[in-house]
């Protein structure tokens, strides 16, 4: 199905200005709404379209319940769980990192920070499943129209709540035995209705190919990738070893119009890079021979070893480069960890692009696989 109703928004937390979730051609590169669609009616457990996925049930069990564990989300390695300290340059990474640099090199004034903003929550396997109603940032095809746990105490992305009261993102992204919920533009107002943008549900324990949920479409991120797995916790810098690559995202004038690579399977028209744009998905490593031990803090020192081992992945548009999870009902806190900057010494131009493949262009259609 194509995506002509797609709308762009501007995030809010920190002035994010995000991409958001699957924006296409119809999206402003200023971040201005377009063309709202109507919402299409509630959905609950037993209407959901083809598209949907079934969700399995699972039996009750012990797992700690308070924050969803931050290594061995999928059953099977995924992309971004495997090193690429050894693999060469793209061919074009000398001219990709230089055209990223003088566009403006990171988001928010060139800067290379850490947003501390997401919330990963994990239910208990009974945890009931809430029906909601599908908004404008729900795209037919790609979104999943299923029902959601949202247990008690829990938060959106930059929010202290259920409400989506700052405008931004408002990802809502919880773990429920197996099964990992990511929603875009969730919101669950005093009333108690609740309604959300694009759903994308990941079964951990399915093999999964190399198309992901489909060749084209997206998923609570733009580059169509799975979010909680990709962010790194405060209990992994506070162990020493982030094992995955991290998260990263750019404005969208720095991203390439209408193109990704694997792992990802979605683009926006709302990229506006060309050429030498960064495609969505595309892989940035930073240099081996950087000097860690400069860095202020120790968990930037672990940090940086994970970019230099692992990488990072673009995988949505805005202002702050990396994005880690907040320490809501973590061991461990971030304050005295590391703080928002202090990884600001690194540079774009201390980064090289990965081999990346094949370069696809969207067309705006989206292939779900079964």
């Amino acid at each position: 199905m194509g995506h002509a109703s797609r709308v762009y928004y501007a995030g809010a937390f920190a002035s994010i200005v995000a991409a958001g979730c699957g924006a296409d051609a119809t999206g402003a590169a200023d971040g201005s709404a377009v063309d709202v669609p109507a919402a299409r009616d509630s959905v609950d457990s037993s209407d959901a379209p083809d598209s949907a996925i079934a969700v399995p049930d699972v039996e009750a069990d012990t797992r700690d319940t308070s924050v969803a564990p931050s290594r061995g989300w999928f059953t099977q390695t995924m992309p971004w769980d495997e090193s690429v300290a050894g693999l060469a340059p793209h061919p074009s990474s000398g001219a990709m990192i230089e055209a990223l640099a003088e566009r403006g090199g990171w988001g928010n004034s060139g800067i290379f920070q850490v947003d501390f903003s997401l919330t990963v929550l994990e239910a208990p396997a009974d945890e009931p499943l809430r029906p909601f109603e599908p908004n404008g940032d729900f795209y037919e095809g790609d979104c999943d129209a299923v029902a959601v746990p949202v247990p008690a105490g829990g938060a959106l992305e930059g929010e202290d709540g259920y409400a989506c009261e700052s405008d931004g993102d408002c990802h809502l992204i919880v773990r429920r035995g197996e099964v990992l919920y990511e929603m875009w533009r969730a919101n669950i107002d005093a009333s108690g209705t609740f309604e959300g943008g694009c759903l994308a549900v990941w079964d951990l324990g399915r093999s999964w190919p190399k198309t992901l949920r489909g060749e084209g479409c997206t998923s609570a991120d733009a580059a169509g990738l799975p979010i909680a797995p990709l962010t790194f916790t405060a209990d992994e810098v506070a162990a020493g070893e982030i094992r995955h690559a991290i998260r990263f995202i750019l404005p969208n004038p720095r991203i390439a119009h209408r193109q990704y690579v694997r792992p990802a399977t979605h683009a926006t028209g709302a990229a506006s890079a060309d050429p030498n744009g960064m495609p969505y998905g595309v892989r940035l490593r930073l240099r081996a021979d950087y000097p860690v031990a400069s860095l202020p803090s120790e968990g930037a020192r672990v940090v940086a070893r994970a970019l230099q081992s692992y990488g990072m992945i673009l995988a949505d548009g805005g202002q702050i480069a990396l994005t880690a999870a907040s320490d809501r009902g973590a061991t461990a806190r971030w304050e005295g960890l590391i703080e928002p900057r202090d990884l600001a010494a690194l540079d774009v131009s201390d980064f090289a692009v990965v081999d990346m493949g094949e370069v696809f262009d969207w067309s705006g259609d989206c292939e779900r696989t079964p």
